[in-house]
């Protein structure tokens, strides 16, 4: 790296870090490298039974991308992908499921939430479900699974929940995962 400054010694107007700035910012490394780890494989018989019930909501999208908004075992809100109806390519199932959430219960009803999702959500919906403080995230097919069929930006939920502090988001992913991707069989737009 080139040092663009003139004189390029240590002078009194370079920072000075305390012994506790130094901890703390090792510390943020520490927690910033592990970030939420993606559980696959613990999914409870109530996690299959929503993650059916986003799947069902997938085939009404226009493509297969549903989700389910769940808080205390009740269903909030339901969203399914319609980017290509309303010419709006926002409006991806997991964020549709938002915005009626936010219209019928209000923006408390979404804190501490469960989100579930036919497939792993994009940067932009994996930062709106952050932004909502949505407790708990479940998908079924992975960013990596469905690429194979689709384009995406290849940034998995996990990566982008590691890089904020202010909303802890635990991750489940891969929860009936193949039959969310044989909703995926006959698409391909790459």
């Amino acid at each position: 790296m080139t040092c663009r400054h003139e004189p390029c010694a240590f002078s009194l107007s370079s920072p000075v870090h305390s012994r506790r700035s130094v901890i703390a910012a090792l510390a943020s490394a520490a927690i910033f490298a592990a970030g939420p780890a993606v559980a696959a494989g613990e999914a409870s018989a109530d996690d299959t039974r929503f993650m059916r019930l986003a799947l069902d909501e997938a085939k009404k999208g226009d493509l297969p991308f549903g989700a389910l908004i769940v808080r205390d075992g009740e269903i909030l809100a339901r969203g399914h992908n319609l980017g290509r109806t309303n010419g709006d390519p926002t409006a991806h199932g997991e964020i549709v499921a938002i915005r009626r959430c936010l219209a019928d219960h209000g923006s408390a009803a979404l804190t501490g939430s469960t989100l579930y999702t036919s497939g792993e959500p994009c940067a932009m919906c994996m930062g709106a479900i952050i932004w909502c403080h949505v407790g708990r995230l479940v998908f079924a097919a992975s960013v990596e699974q469905l690429a194979t069929r689709l384009h995406q930006i290849m940034i998995s939920s996990a990566e982008i929940a590691a890089r904020e502090s202010f909303s802890p988001i635990a991750i489940t992913g891969g929860v009936l995962a193949d039959e969310a991707m044989q909703l995926f069989a006959n698409i391909s737009i790459k």
